[in-house]
Parts: C-alpha cells; sequence; structure tokens
C-alpha cells in the first residue's frame, strides 16, 4: 500500500531559497512531498485555515511578520504541525529561542543539500509519529484503567504514588493531583495502620503476594472497607516499583455485619418466640404435614391437659378433642382444612374443647398453614382460648342491652323493636296495637326527701305490679326514670285498653311498704291506639306520652286517651316550658305582697309573697298560667328557691330603710319540700340575706305533709329549730289526721277560699269555716281566712271570730315599692 505524500507549507520570503527547497524536495520519492509555498504570514494562516500541513518549513523574517510573532500565529492555526524554522547562520540564537517555545527544530539556510534535508524530514516525521502513538497507548491504558472498578494505585520503588486511576481516586474521595506523591498507607484508619504495615513487610521478603482488608478514614471522616492486593512491577532487569489494587468492600462487609446481627438476632428471636409462646394467654399448637402434634406452648399444655412430652408425634385429633356446642357432635379439624386450602381459616362457632380428664371449656381458635422456604404446606399451627367467661358476658350484656339494670324490664330499644314488630303483625291480621304510658305521680318528691336508695326501690316494686296487671303476651317496659310504657300487642277494641288502664289504677289505691315507708304514688297514663293514633311505632309513642302530660295537668292518678288536638296543646306546653327556662335565666320574675288584716282592729299583720311573670312579649302572667308547668318540667324547684331568697332579701331591704316590716308567708311547693337540698337551701338563703328566720312564714298543703306524714313531721321540726314560721295553706281541701296536725308544729291555719265564697249563703261552708276557727282557736293556732272579697264575707268571719283576713276585699297584692308605702317608719 503506498503512503499519501507528505503535505508541506513553505513559508519563505526569498523566492530563490523557495526554489531550492522545492527542488530538493521534488526528487524524494519516500516519503514523497507534497509542497505548496507562500511569501506572507497572511497568505500561510489563510491557507493552514482551509487544511492542516504534515510540515510547515517557517522562515522568521518576512514583510508582514517577523520572529516569534510569526511562530506564535503559526503555531496557533496549526497546533499538529510539524514546525520547523528555517534561519540564516547568523540568526541561529532567535531560532533555538523558538525552539524553546514549542517549534519542533530549525534548519540553517545552505546547508539544505538534497542528502540532509529529506532525512532530517523524515527523522522528524518518525519522532512525531512515535510520539503520537506513545500518547495513544497511554490513552488506551487510562481509559482500561479507569473502567476497572477496582481502584489502581502504582508506586515508584520507595512506595511514592505514580499513577492512580479514577476508581481508587473515588474511593479514598482525592483527585488525581492529590494522590500523585502520596503513600497509600497514609489512607489506612490509625488503628489498623500497624497491622497492615506488618502484613506489607512480611509480604515484601516472603513468596506470597500482599493480601489483606483494612479500612481507610477518608478526609471528611468516613469509613470504608477495602481488600488491597498488591504485585512488584519488573521490567527483567529489576524492580520498578509496586502495583496496588483497592476493591470497595464497605457493602459487602455491612452485609456480613447484618448477616452476623441477623444470625445473633434469629437465635434470641428464637429464645422470645419460646418464652413469648410460654407467657401469652392464647394456647399455641402446630402440626406436621401429616397432622402429628409438633409443638405445645404451656397455656395449650393447661387447656388440653396433655403435657408435652406426651402429646409430641400424637395425631391431632387426639390432643385437641373438639365437639360442636349444640349437637355435641365431633368438630371439623381446623388445621386440616387450613392446610388443605393454604389459608388461614377459623373454628366454627359454639366449639367446645374436651380435655384429657374431661373438663370442657369454649374455646375461639384460628388455624393457619406454615410453609417451608420453597412455599410449600409443611405444617399447621393452631391458637385458641377459652371464651367461656366473655360469652357468658356477652349474653349478659346483650341481656342488659335491651333490659332496663335496675328493673329487669325491657328497656326502651327493645320496646321500639316488639312495638315495631306488633304493629307490622296488626297490619297484617287487622287487629289494634294499644301503648300506654305511664308516669308515677309524687315519684320525684320521695326520690328527693327519702334518697335513691329507696326510689329505686320503690321503681321495683311498682314495676311488679305492673307486670302483675297485664297479661304475659303484654310487654311492660321502664322508658327511663319514673315513666313506664305498656305494650298491648293485640287488642279486639278501645275499651280493652281502658279495662288495663283501670286496673292498674286500682293496683296502685293501696300504698307500697318500702323499708318501713308506706308510699303513696298514683299513675298517669297516656293511652295511643294503633292504627287510629299513628301508623309507625314513633308516632304511636309520641301520641301516647302527649296524652299522659294530659292525664297529669287532669288532676293525675287517672289516664287520658290521645286526641289530635293535644298535640298543639304539646307545642304550647313546651313552648311555656323553655319561656320559662329563659325567664329564669334572664330574670323576667317579680314578687307582689298581699296583706294580711287583723279583722278587728284593721292593722297589718303579715302579707303572703305572691310570684308573677312579666313576659317581655305578653306583659304580666299569673301563676296559674305557668306553674303546672313548671311543676311537671322540674323547673317549680329554682323558681321556688328564687321566690323564697327574693323574699327575704325584700324584707331585708325594708329593714335597712328603717321600715317595720311584717312577717312574709312564702309558697313552698311538694317538690321544694321533697328536695334532698330543701333544709340546707333554706339555712343558705337565711345566711345569705341576713333576714332573722321569724320574718319568714313558710306556707305548705295538706296533701303535701299527708303524702309521707312521718317524714313531713321530721323536715317541719327542723325548720322550726331554725326559727322558722309554717301555715298549712288551703286547709279542709285535704284530707287531714287531726292526730298528724296535731303534732305538725304548725302556727298558722289558713281557711281555703273555696269555703270562704260562699259563707254568708252556703250552710254547709259557713258551718266547716266556724269548725276550723274553733279549732285553730283551741290549738291555739293563728287562723286567716283566704279569698275575703265581699263585706258579707267579712262580717261573717268578724261574728265567728275569725283573727286575720287576706283577699281583694281587704287589700290588693302591691308590688314591692308600693307595698313599702304601706308600712310605718320605726
Amino acid at each position: 500500500m503506498i503512503a499519501p505524500p507528505v503535505t508541506l507549507l513553505q513559508v519563505e520570503a526569498d523566492a530563490v531559497d523557495a526554489k531550492r527547497i522545492r527542488d530538493v524536495l521534488a526528487g524524494v520519492q519516500r516519503p514523497a512531498f507534497h509542497v505548496e509555498s507562500v511569501s506572507l504570514c497572511a497568505d500561510a494562516l489563510a491557507r493552514l485555515e482551509e487544511g492542516a500541513m504534515d510540515v510547515v518549513l517557517l522562515d522568521l523574517m518576512l514583510p508582514d511578520a517577523q520572529g516569534f510573532e510569526v511562530f506564535e500565529r503559526i503555531r496557533r492555526v496549526a497546533p499538529d504541525a510539524l514546525i520547523l524554522v528555517l534561519t540564516a547562520a547568523s540568526d541561529e540564537a532567535t531560532a533555538r529561542s523558538v525552539v524553546l517555545r514549542g517549534a519542533d527544530d530549525y534548519l540553517v539556510k545552505g546547508h539544505l543539500d538534497a542528502h540532509w534535508l529529506p532525512r532530517v524530514l523524515d527523522y522528524l516525521l518518525g519522532r512525531k509519529a512515535a510520539r503520537a502513538a506513545l500518547r495513544r497507548s497511554e490513552a488506551r491504558f487510562r481509559a482500561m484503567s479507569d473502567a476497572s472498578p477496582l481502584g489502581i494505585f502504582v508506586s515508584d520503588c520507595e512506595g511514592v504514588c505514580v499513577y492512580t486511576n479514577t476508581a481508587y481516586q473515588k474511593i479514598v474521595g482525592l483527585d488525581f493531583d492529590h494522590t500523585l506523591g502520596s503513600d497509600w498507607q497514609l489512607a489506612v484508619h490509625p488503628e489498623d495502620r500497624q497491622r497492615t504495615q506488618a502484613e506489607w513487610r512480611d509480604a515484601a521478603v516472603g513468596p506470597t503476594p500482599y493480601q489483606s482488608e483494612v479500612r481507610f478514614l477518608l478526609a471528611d471522616g468516613r469509613i470504608v472497607w477495602v481488600r488491597l492486593n498488591a504485585a512488584a512491577m519488573n521490567d527483567g532487569a529489576g524492580l520498578l516499583g509496586q502495583v496496588l489494587t483497592v476493591e470497595d468492600i464497605s457493602e459487602r462487609k455491612a452485609a456480613d455485619l447484618v448477616l452476623r446481627m441477623a444470625e445473633e438476632a434469629l437465635y434470641a428471636e428464637k429464645e422470645r418466640a419460646q418464652v413469648t409462646l410460654n407467657s401469652i394467654g392464647d394456647a399455641v399448637l402446630t402440626t406436621d404435614i401429616a397432622g402429628c402434634v409438633t409443638y405445645l406452648n404451656l397455656v395449650a399444655e393447661t387447656m388440653t391437659g396433655w403435657r408435652r412430652s406426651d402429646a409430641l408425634g400424637r395425631p391431632l385429633s387426639e390432643v385437641f378433642r373438639i365437639v360442636d356446642g349444640a349437637s355435641r357432635e365431633v368438630a371439623a379439624n381446623p388445621a386440616e382444612r387450613a392446610m388443605r386450602e393454604d389459608k388461614i381459616v377459623g373454628l366454627a362457632s359454639d366449639c367446645v374443647l374436651l380435655r384429657r380428664d374431661g373438663v370442657e371449656s369454649s374455646i375461639e381458635d384460628s388455624a393457619a398453614p406454615i410453609h417451608n422456604r420453597e412455599g410449600r404446606v409443611t405444617g399447621a399451627v393452631i391458637v385458641f382460648h377459652d371464651v367461656s367467661e366473655s360469652r357468658a358476658m356477652a349474653a349478659k350484656m346483650a341481656h342488659l342491652a335491651h333490659h332496663d339494670f335496675l328493673t329487669g324490664l325491657p328497656n326502651r330499644v327493645l320496646l321500639t323493636e316488639r312495638l315495631a314488630q306488633a304493629i307490622g303483625l296488626a297490619r297484617r291480621r287487622g287487629k289494634q296495637v294499644a301503648l300506654l304510658f305511664i308516669d308515677l305521680d309524687f315519684f320525684k318528691h320521695i326520690n328527693d326527701s327519702l334518697g335513691h336508695v329507696i326510689g329505686d326501690r320503690l321503681l321495683q316494686a311498682a314495676a311488679d305490679r305492673l307486670v302483675s296487671g297485664v297479661r304475659k303476651t303484654d310487654t311492660v317496659c321502664r322508658q327511663g326514670g319514673d315513666e313506664f310504657v305498656i305494650l298491648l300487642s293485640e287488642i279486639e277494641q278501645v275499651e280493652d285498653a281502658a279495662r288495663v288502664a283501670d286496673k292498674l289504677l286500682l293496683a296502685f289505691a293501696n300504698p307500697a311498704l318500702v323499708d318501713g315507708h308506706e308510699l303513696h304514688v298514683s299513675l298517669s297514663m297516656g293511652i295511643s291506639v294503633y292504627p287510629d293514633d299513628g301508623l309507625s311505632a314513633e308516632a304511636v309513642l309520641q301520641n301516647a306520652d302527649t296524652a299522659m302530660y294530659y292525664a297529669k295537668a287532669n288532676g293525675r292518678n287517672n289516664y287520658q286517651f290521645f286526641r289530635t288536638d293535644m298535640n298543639s296543646r304539646a307545642v304550647q306546653r313546651l313552648f311555656v316550658e323553655s319561656s320559662l327556662r329563659r325567664a329564669l335565666k334572664l330574670g323576667e320574675f317579680l314578687l307582689y305582697y298581699q296583706p294580711q288584716i287583723d279583722l278587728v282592729s284593721g292593722a297589718m299583720t303579715g302579707a303572703e309573697a305572691l310570684i308573677r311573670w312579666q313576659d317581655p312579649q305578653l306583659g304580666i302572667i299569673l301563676p296559674a298560667q305557668f306553674v303546672p308547668v313548671a311543676e311537671e318540667s322540674g323547673l317549680i324547684v329554682p323558681i321556688g328557691r328564687w321566690v323564697l331568697r327574693e323574699a327575704c332579701r325584700q324584707v331585708r331591704k325594708w329593714q335597712d330603710a328603717g321600715l317595720a316590716t311584717v312577717p312574709v308567708s312564702v309558697n313552698i311547693s311538694a317538690a321544694e319540700f321533697r328536695h334532698k337540698d330543701f333544709l340546707a337551701g333554706v339555712a343558705q338563703i337565711l345566711a345569705e340575706t341576713g333576714l332573722a328566720p321569724h320574718f319568714i312564714e313558710l306556707e305548705l298543703t295538706e296533701s303535701i305533709l299527708m303524702h309521707d306524714a312521718t317524714s313531713s313531721a321530721s323536715v317541719l321540726a327542723a325548720l322550726k329549730a331554725m326559727g322558722m314560721k309554717l301555715a298549712i295553706d288551703d286547709f279542709g281541701t285535704g284530707y287531714s289526721s287531726l292526730s298528724y296536725l296535731k303534732r305538725f308544729p304548725i302556727d298558722t291555719l289558713k281557711i281555703d277560699q273555696s269555703f270562704v265564697r260562699d259563707v254568708a249563703t252556703d250552710a254547709d261552708d259557713a258551718s266547716i269555716v266556724g269548725a276550723v276557727i274553733e279549732m285553730g282557736r283551741n290549738l291555739k293556732q293563728r287562723v286567716i281566712a283566704e279569698g275575703v272579697e265581699t263585706s258579707a264575707q267579712l262580717d261573717f268571719l268578724r261574728a265567728q271570730h275569725c283573727a286575720e283576713g287576706q283577699g281583694f276585699h281587704l287589700g290588693r297584692p302591691l308590688t314591692a315599692d308600693a307595698f313599702g308605702q304601706l308600712l310605718t317608719v320605726v
């Protein structure tokens, strides 16, 4: 293959010298030269920009540039060309300086003959080719070295670094320049350095090549584990140095550490598992693929009655004997199913485990397959525990969820279910369903005065009477508090419900004997009937509740059938109740005071505090319009306390103003009187206002006192001990026992205005009023006639020597300010 000619650019201003060189090179055949000539630096630059030349013969003395400038400009555009400087013999010093700056050599003009010029060019071209080959060889070596994942460290005979590859630089975290001239042993961790140096010395004098695993401590503080392998580098004549390969084994070391820790953890886990399995409350039993027992924990030993040593290798059915709790048939083996279906399975419900000695226990369990490393099923594990107590508790909780804890009766949840079922059945059969909503009259008073223990026992007694008064097919439910509901599942006609209600009223006519207390409670009942009074359970129940409130409003101890007009009245009642709560909170109540007059002298002897409600929209509202709602809703207690406190405060205010005050009487409701905190509340109010007790007279009706005469006598005695005055209001309307009346520490009898109204025209009323006046006189009690509204009534009372009277004819109720004007200054 013929080599291409060598391209040569001659840059020579002297045409004679230029021709001489061309002639010399024209005759050279190997290598052949292709010569181009230019005489200016600019022309040379333009030609070199067009294409590269192998050789440039450069004269430094050109018309448009001289000296070093010419060389620098040419070299910039032809960095890969062989540049030979042409110089005169007299200017060799300049040529040598240019060679030092990078020119390949210089030639002296006049000595360029046909013999030497080709030889010089051939030599310089060969040297250039050798350098290029060396550079390519070095580049290949570096490429192969840098591609290696192993770090390579080459040192001279003194151990000083002369070369490192990229992998080594990455391992030690240094660049090439920082590794040159270093000693690799300086990178070794101080704790490993002494061992490494000893191993290196031994390898240097022995036949075994150096190998070691050490830690490198990097400049940033990181530690890298490496494997080292060293080999001598010889050229045949002697040792040139050492080649050290470095492999980063940090990940492998970390994996080894993890593996070692895993092995230690596995052993510890095995120990923990053994301890855990013997400590947990569940029994654990395992089998092999054949269904033979391979393990039992301590709980399993106890529950099965088998020791582990006796049970191992035995069939599971022999050790783990289970039967169906209902049928007593042998239950399916859960382990066999878990292995067969290769999934977790549960034990059939209501399973019973038969212990080795025959003792039975209800259990719950689950079984799961055991797999080997290849995923094949090799056995099963059964986890089970005794649920005898929990099942009993669940049954009890299910009962409690549907029954009242105090009376054992169905609760409102179960009632709702049964009512819905009864309505569905009645709809299909064309029957009727009745619902009786019952409230125990005066229960709250008993509960407050005698305590919750007595109250609870009274509720139990009431529940027994209600159950005894209905059919077994009917449902008696405790709705909550003192409310009961009776479901008459099927009735032929509405009168059937009325007959049951009458029977219950009669059953509660006699008092209940509870812990030595004769307790009188009556029933207020509301009755609604499906389908006439509602098509859903909710509607029937709500309407019965509404009717019950009308029974209470109708004097209690009776029953009322639901009527459609009751709903609007119930809404009105709820409106009044919410308004009362607002009035109590915002202070919309006020007291009026009605004088009590001595019928002989005409002097004022006392006053009665009468509550009024000053509604922002409706104005003054009298007690008869809101007190019944207050009593039913329980608001009468806080309202009554406000009345007593306000009366005491006002009397004290009159006293502080220097007025000659008279005692003020305050009405006490049944709910207040029987409230457990009544006595303490009275004492607290007297202490807060600083009023002497004898300036307040508490008025109570006969029915309040006689409801529980023994308890009433105790409370009256306590009030009397405080210094309070006591009066019986509406006397003659109740059923007082004269023996109890004598025992009560009463100061005043107030004759009910229903008797006073007709004393001048009705002989019976006149006789009653006269008898009361005479009895009060004999008992040395103050007697006040209420409702004196005419002169005829006043004349009769004076004739009967009644001491005092109260009514519109003697004085109307007045505001506190107006009543204060009647009081004289002391």
